[in-house]
């Protein structure tokens, strides 16, 4: 099967949409004349204007006699009347699974009562994805963006994408953590005091070998794993190294169940009592393990989840856990996002206050008083 060609003049559309998109040409800027787009992309001139001509179809350019060609208000949407509302696009890490349904239903009923459209996207925690992903958000002709940074713990490497929303002036905020190297407004649990409660908890019910399983390419799991270990030293807890296990996104679902059957075939008076878990998620997937060598929960093991999603009652054993804000989270993230809107110069410049939530535990059937060790 012969492979299909995209035509010059699509490509030629797509990279001068880049230029917008990216604010190399702001709104009434001049393009380079046809000759100089022709010569420096090896085209005809027909070409060229079949490009421009497109362009300025769907308002993303505009002529004027004599002058040249210019780069259009709103580029991408055509003219919006305030009748239509405003567009805000949402980017998260997953949308269909764990505790993201649940923040989206936030952000879309404070929306809907708002009349704005939501432009919905995954990055399946890729930084790829994210890359390409902020480059469509880009070219639509958005008011604002709330955004759930991919890896945050692993650097921005679309650093260039976010600031050309700020030479847009396209107000974002982001959920759950944000790059370091991004002062957006950010709305997120206090994790560190997450990990620190829910290890706390489990000192209190005298456990003294608590192991730790973190996530640590997003801040997330690096801040709840912080807290972790700040227990443990204030209270003069020991720690074994193999009872601390890091792992990545796609080590979820291997890493952590091996490293956890290796520490339940010790002895009982070396393995640990007690287990603190990234997530919920996680927490169930070790219940299985548990299960398998012949042990209970939480007869010869407590365990704690966190982010009290759908997961941490859907098992046998219902999850202590730490909650997370899913809804309130989404209703604020718009809430934030208008008030950065109604500022006259839009964008991000200038402070914006963090909506941070206080961790709360949730006690359930998980967890239990050391029997006699």
């Amino acid at each position: 099967m012969k492979e299909s060609i995209t035509p010059k003049y699509i490509k030629l559309k797509e990279e001068i949409v880049s230029w917008i998109a990216m604010a190399q040409f702001n709104p009434h800027d001049k393009l380079p004349s046809e000759n100089e787009i022709a010569a420096r992309f090896g085209m005809s001139r027909q070409t060229v204007r079949q490009a421009l001509g497109d362009l300025e179809a769907e308002g993303w350019l505009y002529r004027a006699q004599g002058k040249g060609t210019f780069v259009a208000d709103i580029a991408g949407g055509g003219s919006r009347t305030a009748s239509e509302g405003l567009t805000i696009g949402m980017m998260t890490t997953h949308i269909s699974d764990y505790i993201f349904p649940t923040i989206v239903r936030g952000v879309e009923s404070a929306l809907r009562l708002q009349g704005a459209r939501l432009l919905l996207a995954s990055t399946d925690n890729e930084k790829a994805k994210e890359r390409d992903t902020l480059e469509s958000m880009l070219k639509q002709g958005l008011s604002g963006l709330i955004i759930e940074p991919t890896k945050s713990a692993e650097g921005n490497p679309n650093l260039d994408y976010f600031l050309a929303l700020e030479a847009r002036k396209i107000p974002f905020v982001m959920l759950n953590e944000r790059y370091s190297d991004l002062d957006a407004p950010c709305l997120k649990v206090d994790d560190e005091l997450g990990g620190l409660r829910a290890t706390e908890y489990l000192a209190k019910l005298g456990h003294k070998r608590i192991a730790g399983f973190f996530k640590t390419d997003d801040f997330q799991g690096v801040y709840r794993m912080r807290g972790f270990l700040r227990c443990l030293r204030e209270r003069q807890l020991p720690l074994e190294t193999d009872q601390l296990i890091r792992y990545t996104t796609e080590e979820k679902t291997t890493k952590p169940a091996e490293a956890l059957a290796e520490l339940l075939a010790q002895p009982p008076s070396v393995r640990p009592t007690a287990i603190v878990c990234y997530n919920d998620e996680l927490a169930v997937r070790l219940l299985d393990v548990i299960r398998r060598v012949g042990l209970s929960v939480p007869g010869d093991l407590s365990i704690v989840g966190y982010d009290d999603a759908t997961l941490a009652t859907a098992t046998e054993v219902k999850l202590t856990t730490i909650e997370h804000p899913k809804t309130r989270m989404g209703e604020d993230a718009v809430q934030l996002l208008a008030r950065l809107l109604e500022r006259p110069n839009k964008g991000n410049a200038g402070p914006a206050a963090d909506i941070i939530y206080e961790p709360k535990l949730i006690i359930r059937e998980s967890t239990a008083p050391l029997a006699n060790d």
